[in-house]
């Protein structure tokens, strides 16, 4: 009798387990059955430190078992399934960053959702919100094509970079603060592999705001005196002192867009303007 974890990819038609097991031919998995697993907040910090590149860092996030509670909660997730989703294998395990490498724009979401990034292992890919993001990114030019569905679809960038500050679906989309400063670090490492080349942060919402502060290079803003911490809004704009623009935007989340205060021209007028800030064609 089959396992009925074991599931067919609905891209590629090859069969996973469900958490998908790392090195087994998932598209786009960074990882091999011997990436370092970090098992609690002491090794994330470690490997975190460590890693040298961008295929470095998303290998071991994609492994990191250091928080129980969303462990526990994405690999109960990829068993039960939604309804919807009842044939497919689920990701189940921690979402790396998605695009490139050099970035001119990073974007900054706050966590996989359950049934989306959860499910296919890529950034905003399988849910509404990367319907909404991902259809606004590709009629700024910023995306090869309107859809994100899966790992193996075909999407391309070589202008943004997304990324999140906790890396595992939190049960209610709420992680804990434990759970946050736990996964901070690898954000951490990730802005100082691309911060280089990166010439604006779009921030997904206040928490992505409140995060864009943190990194590395912003938090000289708190120190100045006399000087305001920059404040979120939709189409808000603050020069970091690195000389990054942060550049606020509602969370393209189904609320959201289901009631208007995020609308697909709002959207729009976030990426072109993003794009205008950089110089990018």
């Amino acid at each position: 009798m089959q396992d009925v974890h074991v599931l067919v990819h609905p891209n590629t038609g090859l069969a996973f387990d469900s958490p998908v097991q790392p090195g087994t031919g998932w598209p786009g998995d960074p990882a091999t059955p011997h990436t370092p697993k970090a098992a609690d907040a002491a090794r994330v910090r470690a490997l975190a430190g460590a890693v040298g590149s961008i295929p470095d860092l998303d290998a071991v996030v994609s492994v990191c078992r250091a928080c129980p509670r969303l462990v526990t909660w994405r690999e109960d997730v990829a068993v039960a399934k939604r309804r919807a989703f009842a044939d497919q294998p689920y990701w189940g395990r921690p979402v790396p960053g998605w695009g490139s490498q050099q970035p001119r724009i990073f974007i900054v979401g706050l966590a996989p959702a359950a049934h989306g990034a959860n499910r296919t292992g890529r950034m905003f890919t399988g849910d509404r919100s990367g319907d909404q993001l991902y259809a606004a990114l590709y009629r700024a030019g910023l995306v090869n094509q309107p859809t994100s569905v899966d790992a193996a679809d075909g999407l391309q960038t070589k202008q943004i970079r997304i990324s999140a500050p906790v890396r595992c679906a939190p049960p209610a989309n709420a992680p804990t603060p434990a759970e946050r400063d736990t996964c901070w670090p690898w954000l951490e490492a990730e802005w100082r592999l691309v911060s280089e080349h990166v010439r604006v942060i779009v921030a997904l919402g206040g928490f992505g705001w409140q995060i864009a502060l943190r990194l590395p290079g912003a938090l000289e803003m708190r120190a100045m005196r006399g000087t305001p911490k920059p404040r979120f809004g939709h189409g808000a704009v603050a020069e970091l002192p690195s000389g990054v623009r942060l550049l606020g935007c509602y969370h393209p989340s189904q609320q959201n867009m289901f009631t208007g205060k995020l609308t697909p021209a709002m959207l729009d007028d976030i990426f072109m303007e993003a794009k205008k800030l950089t110089g990018i064609k």
